[in-house]
């Protein structure tokens, strides 16, 4: 398949803007390892009753490495016809090649998502220059019937996006933003000065989320907020309105149950936080382990603190 015309893609990138609050979601299994549907299903018809913009299936909260393309691609499907059209939905579609990138993202524009979201590439990290980066994103978003956006985390790849090679992807008329997971606000305030107003930056780090916003960012995908997404939309809401005293304090209260599903328990103990409020979880996939029992009391003690946790019974998978 040839790729698309430039101005096929600027189409498709002008019909909308990703601001506002996303969540990656997590794939739920079961206890033989299996991806448990029902459970997923169930997990995004309440996560639509919450006042999320939409959602991400197969980021890194997703266990996305740990899935094969057969899984990915059922994912994707399942979510889709569970979230409203006026919804976006966003995919992950990253891989370690170019060619193979593409393919995922065809894939996901097939099934009906909004836009993808595509992690760098990070195997050859020596390699991995500006001008590689330039060149990869450049073929998948010609190739590519939905927007794109970048997706840099560092934490997990070891490479980083500069922001001069995200100045010139963001002339792309295919690249519509980014997600930037990383705690660096320096670097963020200087993706959003060196990019047009219309290229969205997407803060990803739940613990720097109030100082990603004051530099600029116009909304986040945020693990944090499949657990408290009103406090999230909260937010952003307090600091659009110049209430920054009160978004201040809001990020103080969110700190410790942010650092808990963050960088220090990661997927696992996001997984432990949504079983305690009753969503489908299950384990995490090998080689990556469930949490201790210790560190599920704490979680429960940080949820409590916050009023998240619902008198719902725990669904069993």
């Amino acid at each position: 398949m040839k790729p698309l015309h430039p101005t096929v893609q600027a189409c498709a990138a002008a019909t909308q803007r990703f601001e506002g609050v996303f969540t990656p979601i997590i794939t739920p299994f079961g206890d033989d390892g299996t991806i448990n549907e029902e459970g997923l299903r169930r997990n995004v018809a309440r996560w639509m009753t919450t006042p999320l913009t939409g959602l991400v299936v197969l980021g890194s909260n997703g266990e996305a490495p740990q899935l094969d393309d057969a899984e990915a691609d059922w994912l994707i499907d399942i979510v889709r016809s569970e979230v409203p059209s006026g919804r976006p939905l966003i995919a992950g579609t990253g891989r370690e090649s170019t060619k193979a990138t593409i393919a995922a993202t065809r894939r996901a524009a097939a099934a009906g998502v909004d836009a993808v979201l595509v992690r760098t590439p990070s195997f050859f990290k020596s390699q991995m220059t500006t001008d590689v980066f330039v060149r990869h994103y450049t073929e998948v978003a010609d190739a590519s019937r939905v927007p794109v956006l970048l997706y840099n985390v560092t934490m997990f790849t070891g490479v980083s996006l500069a922001p001069e090679a995200v100045e010139m992807l963001a002339l792309h008329p295919n690249i519509a933003g980014m997600k930037d997971s990383g705690s660096d606000i320096g670097q963020i305030a200087e993706y959003v000065a060196r990019t047009p107003d219309d290229f969205t930056v997407l803060a990803g780090s739940a613990t720097t989320l109030f100082h990603a916003f004051c530099a600029g960012c116009d909304g986040t995908i945020l693990a944090l907020a499949t657990l408290v997404p009103r406090e999230i939309v909260s937010m952003k809401a307090l600091l659009d309105e110049g209430r920054l005293d009160e978004a201040r304090a809001l990020q103080r209260r969110l700190m410790p149950l942010a650092r808990s599903v963050g960088g220090l328990h990661g997927v696992p103990g996001l997984k432990a936080a949504l079983e305690l409020m009753g969503f489908a979880a299950g384990p995490p996939r090998p080689p990556l382990r469930p949490v201790s029992p210790q560190t599920r009391d704490l979680l429960r003690e940080q949820l409590d603190a916050l009023g998240a946790l619902e008198k719902v019974p725990i669904l069993r998978n």
